[in-house]
């Protein structure tokens, strides 16, 4: 390195460029397309396309400056770097989520009570709702009832009458759409639970507890009253 400085500064003298000059700045050098060995006190152009190095002026590399992009290089780089960074930072994400998951479910046994937890939760919505529909379906039976008084024709029936039985019919319906969405509820925590095992378990794993191969299905819930009554009509 030494010799080659050297001769490259002897060759600078003859150029024109004083040591001092040097003294100011750093050293480029490359090899052009053409092979050649050049030498300047700023970066080169006709390297432009190719790998530099800046030196100091005792000879020692600086840096190492990589070729000048196209603007559509440099726009694929740019976004290459950015694809880059964001995988980075969703499995920065998703390790944290991970760590988050574990502590909040550090065993199985803790992961199925919390599931057991939130689907007994729903049931007791729904049982409440089936409690209304039960109430709905006598108010029901009352109005027909009252309804043999004019031979089971609406038409004929008072104002008042024709009102209640609309509206208990609008209620019941309202009713089955409510526990049919709970019911969709359900579905989802089943499935938010089986996901988040299929996660768990190689990290319950890699802590020494056990964990089962596979998401358990949803624990046996005793059918809501609204399924019951279903059934028992069939």
């Amino acid at each position: 390195m030494r010799g080659w400085l050297g001769s490259f500064m002897a060759a600078a003298l003859v150029a024109g460029c004083t040591p001092g000059a040097w003294a100011q700045g750093g050293i480029y050098t490359c090899v052009d397309s053409k092979g050649r060995r050049l030498t300047s006190d700023r970066p080169i152009l006709d390297c432009i396309d190719r790998e530099q190095t800046e030196l100091s002026p005792s000879g020692k590399v600086v840096r190492k400056i990589g070729p000048s992009l196209t603007a559509e290089e440099r726009a694929l780089e740019e976004d290459k770097q950015r694809k880059a960074q964001e995988e980075k930072a969703r499995q920065e994400e998703e390790k944290r989520r991970d760590r988050a998951l574990l502590s909040r479910f550090p065993d199985r046994a803790t992961h199925d009570k919390e599931r057991e937890i939130a689907l007994a939760t729903v049931d007791e919505v729904i049982r409440a709702a089936a409690r209304r529909m039960s109430e709905l379906q006598w108010q029901r039976k009352g109005l027909d009832a009252e309804l043999e008084f004019y031979k089971g024709d609406v038409r004929q029936a008072p104002v008042q009458v024709k009102r209640q039985i609309e509206g208990n019919e609008q209620q019941a319906a309202a009713q089955k759409r409510f526990i049919a969405n709970q019911e969709d509820e359900k579905r989802r925590i089943n499935a938010r639970f089986d996901e988040e095992v299929l996660r768990l378990n190689p990290l319950w794993g890699h802590k020494g507890g056990v964990a089962a191969a596979t998401p358990a299905s949803a624990p046996a819930s005793p059918a809501s009253p609204a399924s019951r009554t279903a059934k028992a009509k069939k």
